[in-house]
């Protein structure tokens, strides 16, 4: 049976569901219409005692860019339109996250900010020679989110905390390596593992782990790849603020003649120093937070980045990077050591209860309760 509804395509394949993003033309990107449906199917299969298995993946060349910025710039600080779509795609993140049936997620092109949100808690996520991983929020005066701030940390060491706040850019085997993906399979055999997925019929989890096993191959790291570079990795991003961090990559790259220094270096020079920071407090706090409370912190951040409670720069990153595309933010605060700690609580202080994130967590809440529709947020 296949069906579409607008963005999302939906086939029904005996007890397998398989969801295909379809905005192919801007990239998967995550809009309203989008998240909205999607969190609709994941509660109906969840439901569904006919529905054994979910496999996702994105319509044309990519799984998904990650949100619609566009979308964002538009409806800018007129009205708060834009709150549904926040709210909706955080509270489908905690549910794909708790989700009680294996999903499989095919990571084929780009894997970038919400994207990997969607997904990274997925029981499987298939990289391949193709995929490129990237948060790169930190960079445009924004923040790592969709729980990217809880699933960060619990990489190995302070892994999570470089990808935060560099925005660097994962190959599939470094994807794979450092244990985003589950599984690496060339590109020219996922068609044959949706294949024997479907016929396989079933959601015991060890027979779905065991025939993608068929298919995954160990790739090769390039030689010059970040994961090559851990101890490195540590030594400059364990440090307890930006400011440590710049100073001790300055300082490496005073003793060292090494691209990937460079490339930090410069990364960290280009971003939004309040990007830089409420990103870099958010994954460091997220290492001791829940899920629950690591999205409904990011939910703050984010309606304070969109109010442009203290800096209009988002929207700065934005059109500088999205809507005119001239690469030249004027970010403000200019300097780190104009975002104070005083700023950045304005960022991070709680709502009124009535204005949270609503989450089942606690289990005052049923299982798909504190929908948006249902909320005293509208």
């Amino acid at each position: 049976m296949f069906s579409t509804w607008q963005v999302v395509i939906v086939e029904k394949l005996k007890s397998v569901s398989m969801l295909t993003l379809n905005r192919p033309k801007v990239l998967n990107s995550i809009n309203l219409p989008l998240v909205s449906r999607v969190a609709e199917l994941y509660e109906e299969w969840e439901k569904d005692e006919h529905v054994k298995c979910i496999l996702t993946k994105g319509a044309g060349r990519v799984f998904s860019a990650g949100g619609d910025l566009r979308m964002f710039y538009s409806i800018g600080k007129r009205d708060e339109s834009w709150k549904e779509v926040v709210y909706k795609k955080y509270w489908l993140d905690y549910h794909i996250h708790t989700f009680k049936k294996p999903i499989v997620a095919f990571w084929h092109g780009l894997v970038m900010g919400g994207g990997a949100g969607l997904t990274v808690a997925c029981k499987f996520r298939i990289a391949t020679e193709k995929t490129i991983f990237s948060l790169p929020e930190a960079a445009i005066g924004y923040h790592t989110d969709c729980a990217a701030s809880y699933y960060l940390p619990r990489l190995k060491g302070h892994f999570g905390t470089y990808l935060a706040i560099t925005g660097a850019r994962l190959t599939g085997a470094e994807v794979f390596v450092s244990g985003l993906a589950t599984h690496f399979v060339p590109s020219q055999s996922l068609l044959d593992v949706e294949k024997r997925l479907v016929a396989l019929d079933t959601g015991d989890v060890n027979a779905i782990k065991s025939t993608i096993d068929e298919f995954s191959i160990i790739p090769e790291l390039d030689q010059q790849s970040v994961l090559n570079r851990l101890d490195l990795v540590e030594k400059i991003f364990s440090k307890d603020s930006i400011e440590e961090i710049t100073a001790v990559l300055l300082a490496e790259m005073e003793d060292a003649h090494d691209e990937w220094l460079k490339d930090a270096a410069k990364a960290l020079k280009r971003s939004s120093p309040l990007g830089l920071k409420q990103t870099f407090r958010s994954v460091s706090e997220g290492r001791n937070r829940t899920l629950a409370d690591c999205l409904r912190v990011e939910y703050r951040v984010t309606l304070n980045a969109l109010r442009a409670t203290i800096s209009n720069d988002f929207y700065e990153g934005m059109r500088a990077t999205v809507i005119e595309k001239d690469n030249s933010p004027t970010w403000n605060p200019a300097t780190l050591p104009e975002v104070t700690s005083e700023k950045l609580d304005l960022v991070f202080q709680p709502f009124k209860e009535e204005d949270e994130l609503q989450l089942p967590a606690e289990g005052k809440i049923p299982r798909w309760g504190g929908k948006y529709e249902h909320s005293q947020i509208r």
